[in-house]
């Protein structure tokens, strides 16, 4: 064992390693009783094709087509397979494409309009495809559900079922297709703060008939998945008790009972088409996903008996879950585990079907999470997971390490204690990480989200603070090197940190907010209205808007901050970091602006993310007078004369 400075330890997990053979898992589906899936790989480019179990690269869907939908920006589930083909968003016209799965060419279904879709559900009497639908109409982003007939050949515009709400998700056909399921909501909330799940009677040609039903949820309920029993059941995920916890709706349009009650989030947020925490199993049977005392379990729910069983797996955290009738197959990960597509047998033996890294890195060099709670400033309590460094070679000093606290996006989302090398990466050069679930985080009940109404910009910026304030008490990070950082969301709180407070001596932020009214009037349909609950209706509280707002505070910052930002990002474009950046310079606080060519909200580019990652690292070590080991980045800073390296 040797000793070397925090910050300069030699790490196996490079940026080229970290990327090698990597790929992201998602929205497992069993079609027409075969597995299937949807992988990008930062090779290239983070487009994204379908996979199956029978092929090895490549995918379903080749080069140069992307499967990628732009419906609420944040797309989701943008495939099917019916009948030997797969159906497709392709990225770059949003149109709906058919590939047969045995090769050949991909043909356009949709009409070259402008729409977009998403979703992709097959009709359960093969009537064809139910789409989530986006289009620009006399100005206005008009959002829909439709029905895009099969039969009737390409170019043919998908029937509209449901419009005239905001926004819509999670088309339903019942088992014998005389109803569609759907959820919609309006502006002024987001889809887990209040959303309405509806039952809408269809024809034999899948058009509706008479009015739709709203069976559940409303303003200040969630409703989350709606999904049909063999038996014509209407079962969802409803919060109306401070929980998502599973309810049920007799074939007869009976009032819903609760039918598994807990303190437990059986829900998620909906920022995506097409997520998923249950499945039906068989006739009674169904697999669930719930989190509980900030942990996420998987377990089996019996309808008949009322039993909910946890399956014992060596996985703490998923993601998706179908099931073929006789097992499930999930995207899950450990603390030592990538995320890996498994599939599962009811006793939980497992097989590993597809890993997302094929990095191999012994256990004694990974940092294992503690999950930490600590009280905030007003009284409260709040959640986060903490890493110590760890190296499998290098002794650790006896000094305390710095400390890099992780501000998630959203606010609305959640970290986890699976995987992540994104922390290995850190812990491994000698960083201690704080990863937190700051207030309004999803996994700890509504009032525990709610926690943030009103209150973005601050709670979640205290709780940051708070959270490296106790490991500071508590003898085990350097005060004096305490950085943070955080993307999109968690980059607001990174900034509102540096400007309200003084516990940190610097700060990264990737496509982060700077100026919440900016974002509040130049951002996509989605979000547009976001900020009504979490910072106050415009204009009424402008001032509130303004006094949170980094960009207006710059002169309070005097800690150097790195900004990473993709010159296509339409959730918060470049003008957000550019206005901020300008006030900094002119109150002479050091920065660094590095933008990235093709880059939207999220990088996804494999020389984007080894970039930003050295950048990132070449900027602490700046700042905090380490020399890293790996090759160092030549950064742009502006008041570079103001910098005051320990």
């Amino acid at each position: 064992m040797t000793a070397q400075p925090y910050g300069s330890w030699p790490s196996p997990i490079t940026p080229e390693a970290l990327l090698a053979g990597a790929r992201t898992l998602a929205f497992p589906e069993v079609f027409e009783g075969q597995l299937y899936w949807m992988e990008s790989t930062p090779e290239e480019k983070g487009r994204s094709t379908v996979q199956s179990l029978s092929l090895s690269a490549g995918g379903l869907v080749p080069a140069p087509s992307n499967v990628r939908s732009r419906v609420h920006e944040y797309g989701g589930r943008a495939y099917a397979v019916i009948a030997g083909r797969v159906l497709f968003v392709n990225f770059q016209d949003q149109r709906l494409y058919a590939q047969p799965l045995a090769g050949g060419d991909a043909v356009a279904l949709t009409p070259d309009d402008g729409s977009c879709w998403g979703e992709c559900v097959p009709d359960s009497q093969n009537r064809g495809l139910w789409l989530v639908g986006e289009r620009e109409q006399a100005g206005k982003t008009e959002n829909f559900l439709a029905l895009h007939h099969l039969a009737q050949g390409a170019l043919v515009a998908p029937a509209v079922v449901a419009s005239g709400h905001d926004f819509y998700a999670s088309p339903t056909p019942s088992p014998d297709g005389r109803c569609l399921a759907y959820l919609a909501w309006d502006h002024g909330e987001m889809p887990w703060d209040g959303a309405v799940l509806y039952r809408q009677r269809l024809t034999a040609e899948g058009q509706p008939e008479g009015d739709p039903v709203a069976v559940a949820g409303g303003q200040g309920t969630s409703v989350f998945q709606p999904g049909w029993a063999p038996d014509g059941a209407l079962l969802f995920m409803d919060d109306r008790t401070g929980w998502w916890n599973l309810y049920e709706q007799a074939s007869d349009g009976a009032t819903p009972r609760a039918c598994l009650p807990r303190d437990a989030e059986f829900g998620l947020p909906l920022w995506q088409l097409g997520m998923r925490s249950w499945c039906f199993i068989d006739d009674q049977r169904l697999a669930c996903l719930w989190f509980e005392a900030g942990a996420q379990r998987l377990g089996i729910f019996d309808r008949r008996s009322g039993a909910l069983t946890p399956l014992a797996t060596p996985f703490d955290h998923f993601d998706g879950l179908c099931s073929d009738g006789s097992g499930l197959f999930t995207v899950a990960g450990a603390t030592t585990t990538f995320p890996t597509l498994v599939a599962l047998t009811l006793d939980g033996a497992v097989e590993i079907l597809r890993e997302s890294s094929t990095l191999e890195l012994p256990e004694e060099a990974l940092a294992e999470p503690e999950a930490l709670t600590f009280p905030t400033e007003d009284g409260e309590t709040a959640h986060g997971y903490f890493y110590a460094p760890k190296h499998a070679s290098i002794t650790v000093p006896a000094a305390p390490p710095p400390l890099l606290v992780i501000s998630h996006g959203g606010p609305t989302a959640a970290t986890s204690p699976a995987l992540n090398l994104k922390v290995q990466f850190w812990t491994s050069r000698g960083f201690a990480v704080l990863d937190v679930n700051y207030r309004g985080s999803t996994g700890y009940g509504r009032a525990y989200r709610d926690a943030l109404r009103g209150a973005w910009g601050e709670r979640d910026v205290s709780d940051c603070v708070d959270g490296a304030k106790a490991l500071i008490k508590a003898g085990c990070v350097d005060p004096r090197r305490c950085a943070i950082r955080g993307s999109s969301a968690g980059g607001l709180t990174v900034l509102g940190a540096l400007a309200f407070h003084d516990t940190f001596r610097a700060g990264t932020s990737l496509y982060g907010v700077t100026d919440l009214e900016a974002l509040a009037t130049d951002t996509h349909k989605f979000e547009a209205r976001y900020l009504d609950l979490l910072v106050g209706p415009l204009p009424e509280t402008r001032e509130r808007y303004r006094a949170r707002s980094p960009r207006y505070h710059a002169d309070q910052i005097t800690a150097p901050v790195l900004f990473l930002q993709g010159l296509e990002d339409r959730v918060v474009p470049p003008s957000q970091p550019e206005a901020m950046i300008a006030a900094m310079t002119e109150a002479g606080v050091p920065s660094v602006y590095l933008t990235f060519p093709g880059e939207q909200h999220g990088f996804r580019q494999a020389e984007t993310v080894r970039t930003a990652l050295l950048a990132e690292l070449s900027f602490y070590g700046r700042v905090f007078g380490f020399i890293p080991a790996d090759p160092p980045i030549d950064l742009p800073f502006a008041c570079e004369e103001r910098l005051n390296t320990p």
